[in-house]
């Protein structure tokens, strides 16, 4: 009954999710491309069942890489198909594989829509990236005898509780047929709590920690950092509204010391660029936009990354490292990224999108938390001029990456079974 009525529900909200995401087109013309898979109607087809991985957008693609990588090198006769539900994940999918997989939107949950959809792609198994969970899709794969990993699976005490009071739905979605690799004990303690079965429960630890960084990337890194010359150079990575204000307002601070001090500013989403250009211009800010390739010269006070999948090689150019999304109450970015390429990191306090890597870094000093301006311009101003603690916070930071590695392995011995059953 619950599910009947979530399928209502689905669609009178489906037209108006349609709608609303036909006109951000009109904003964003990205939103427009094939909005028929939003109904399940993609024009893939593949001549043998594919692997499929869903992973939400780019943060969760990113976690997805090497698990992806290794799935196409051990299953060779099984293609890749990897969805997401953001044009950025979708460009994020095409910068990291390029052909070698194929890329899809995953439908709404519309029993229509999902039927189409499986029917046309018809995979091998479904993994799902930490915390996607959708009834009727589930329910379909069940119907259809496709197993179902949620990889790399975690929910948080607040969704624990929000779950808890539609229990029936989630744990019906969850008894078809799914099994959970959880990123923590206590990730899935409470998968237990919505009444998921042991026997469907596993640690597997967090695939963020089994993350690759390309060759490529660093060399990249190199090349951007030799337009800089001596300057020290700090960033601010995957910005986002309301935050760029309190980076700009620290990076003042920063150059009222450092006259020469670079920031690179990465806003998060791609339709932010021309908002972020207008606001530098209203600040008087001497900037270069990365997207016109314009010289950075000693007059330069902030380099804009205005083009997509530049910031890992920007990490790498840097000399300091601010994640964003935590200044503002969006939940913070990966800090693991940054850590991979040995910069030292600070966060602000909004870091509830992974507060268990959070808190580790933190407690461990392998990252440094702020709340303000003037306490982020004195921790770039510090982390500038004190290399011991620069290295330090690098060597914790490579410790806690290096204690953390393995969930690759567990998942792929895991997908291994799925796929014998």
């Amino acid at each position: 009954m619950l599910r009947l009525l979530y399928s209502a529900l689905l669609y009178v909200v489906a037209p108006l999710a349609f709608v609303a995401t036909a006109l951000r087109g009109l904003r964003d013309p990205s939103y427009r491309d094939r909005l028929a898979e939003r109904l399940g109607f993609t024009q893939l087809q593949f001549t043998a069942r594919p692997i499929w991985i869903h992973a939400v957008s780019v943060g969760e693609v990113q976690a997805a890489a090497a698990l992806v990588r290794a799935l196409a090198s051990r299953y060779p006769q099984h293609p890749i198909l990897v969805t997401t539900a953001t044009p950025t994940g979708g460009q994020r999918v095409r910068a990291l594989f390029g052909d070698s997989v194929r890329h899809a939107y995953l439908p709404y949950d519309l029993p229509g829509a999902v039927r189409r959809f499986l029917s046309r792609t018809n995979p091998v198994i479904a993994i799902v990236m930490e915390r996607e969970i959708w009834p009727n899709l589930y329910r379909a794969c069940f119907a259809r005898r496709i197993p179902i990993l949620l990889a790399s699976a975690r929910i948080s005490d607040r969704s624990a509780q929000r779950h808890l009071q539609f229990a029936g739905l989630f744990r019906d979605a969850l008894a078809c047929d799914v099994t959970i690799a959880a990123q923590t004990a206590p990730d899935a303690e409470r998968f237990r709590a919505l009444g998921i079965a042991s026997t469907s429960l596993q640690v597997t630890g967090n695939l963020k920690f089994d993350l690759e960084i390309p060759e490529d990337v660093r060399r990249v890194g190199s090349h951007i950092r030799a337009e800089f010359a001596h300057r020290p150079v700090w960033i601010a990575g995957s910005t986002h509204e309301g935050e760029e204000d309190i980076v700009l307002d620290a990076h003042e601070r920063v150059r009222a010391a450092r006259s020469d001090a670079l920031l690179v500013l990465v806003p998060r989403h791609p339709n932010r660029f021309d908002a972020v250009k207008s606001w530098l211009r209203s600040r008087n800010v001497r900037f270069v936009s990365r997207s016109t390739r314009g010289a950075v010269t000693a007059d330069t006070s902030v380099l804009l990354v205005d083009t997509l999948g530049e910031l890992l090689s920007f990490y790498a150019a840097a000399n300091v490292a601010f994640v964003g999304g935590s200044l503002v109450p969006i939940g913070g970015h990966n800090l693991l990224e940054p850590a991979a390429l040995h910069r030292p990191i600070i966060v602000g306090p909004h870091n509830f999108n992974a507060p268990d890597i959070a808190q580790n870094f933190l407690e461990s000093g392998a990252a440094v938390r702020v709340e303000s301006a003037t306490e982020l311009g004195s921790a770039v101003l510090d982390l500038l001029t004190n290399a011991a603690r620069r290295d330090q916070m690098i060597a914790r930071a490579h410790e806690i990456l290096q204690n953390n590695r393995g969930a690759l392995a567990r998942l792929l011995a895991l997908i291994e079974r799925l796929l014998r059953r």
